[in-house]
């Protein structure tokens, strides 16, 4: 896992926000721990920290990055950290295992970003009977039983095999599998690494993927006022997102040490949203429905139980639409 103590940047915080920020009494900053992965898929933590949004809030915050967002969520069993930013079904599952786990929002809507990526392969067709990295328990699985769902695929005709995310293009380059399904930046890496790599199939003709911001749900409720300023900042550094797309994509760059270029271009192909709707719910359901269907939901739960709109909802009632 890797920690990272960033400093905030000062230049950002004259930036337009529909939330006010509230003056608060001198004294310690509240600190908190968040995680997630490593793609700006997750720009609003990023931006928040690099924005100055969790300083002007009156939070101290630590953003640990890992593999993926949804490998990190499983942190909020427990409360080993107090938000994480990821897919449904890893939420669902954590939640399976722990109730305190819920979705406080909807952070992100991928658009064009996961993909059925092949090396010599031209068509799903031609897909059959080969191996297919899939990071389980991510959106990377999520995405890949919608194809099968959708295109009416017989599971039996691939041999899946379980890659975190940051392997498959090293996995792919080394013939240990032929295709992979995951999101961004990862398939764009692949393509311009591998020759005769190609994306056979986009998620914007199956399912539109959505990463949650998930929280502990017995710290936020002791932890009332930390809860609000963190869903302030993360309104905040949505909107300046909106406003403002080359400065959020700089810091976003910024703060994954990767070219600035790449990540504005990856951006564009996303939706920052932090707010819930009905879309949010059906894909909670989705989450819910493919775990049933592979025999991995230990008991029976509703979207309404996995998702908490109230810290929302006291900060910005506008956003839930539920």
């Amino acid at each position: 896992m890797l920690r990272r103590h960033l400093l905030a940047n000062a230049a950002a915080l004259g930036a337009a926000a529909a939330l006010p920020l509230p003056a608060f009494a001198q004294g310690a900053p509240i600190r908190m721990t968040i995680a997630t992965g490593v793609d700006p898929s997750f720009a609003p933590y990023y931006v928040a920290r690099e924005g100055g949004f969790f300083q002007r809030n009156g939070l101290d915050v630590t953003v640990n990055t890992g593999p993926s967002g949804s490998a990190m969520i499983a942190f909020l069993v427990g409360n080993q950290i107090n938000s994480a930013y990821g897919a449904e079904q890893a939420g669902v599952s954590a939640h399976l295992v722990d109730p305190n786990v819920v979705a406080v929002a909807e952070g992100t809507a991928l658009l064009r970003w996961i993909s059925v990526l092949g090396r010599n392969v031209a068509s799903m067709d031609e897909l059959k009977g080969k191996r297919v990295g899939v990071a389980r328990g991510t959106g990377s699985e999520t995405f890949w039983l919608s194809v099968v769902s959708r295109l009416n695929l017989n599971p039996a005709d691939y041999t899946i095999v379980n890659v975190e995310a940051p392997e498959m293009v090293a996995a792919l380059e080394r013939g240990n599998i032929d295709a992979f399904a995951v999101w961004e930046p990862w398939p764009t890496r692949a393509m311009r690494a591998i020759p005769n790599t190609r994306i056979l199939l986009s998620n914007e003709q199956i399912q539109i993927v959505r990463n949650f911001v998930y929280m502990n749900k017995g710290w936020a409720e002791q932890n009332q006022d930390a809860t609000q300023r963190l869903m302030r900042s993360l309104i905040q550094a949505q909107e300046f997102i909106a406003a403002n797309p080359a400065e959020a994509a700089a810091q976003v760059a910024r703060f994954l040490r990767q070219d600035r270029a790449f990540i504005a271009e990856l951006m564009t192909k996303v939706e920052y949203k932090m707010n819930l709707t009905s879309d949010s719910v059906a894909n909670i359901q989705l989450a819910i429905d493919q775990l049933r269907g592979m025999n991995r939901l230990s008991r029976e739960v509703t979207p309404a139980q996995v998702i908490w709109s109230a810290p929302l909802q006291q900060v910005a009632p506008d956003r839930v639409r539920i």
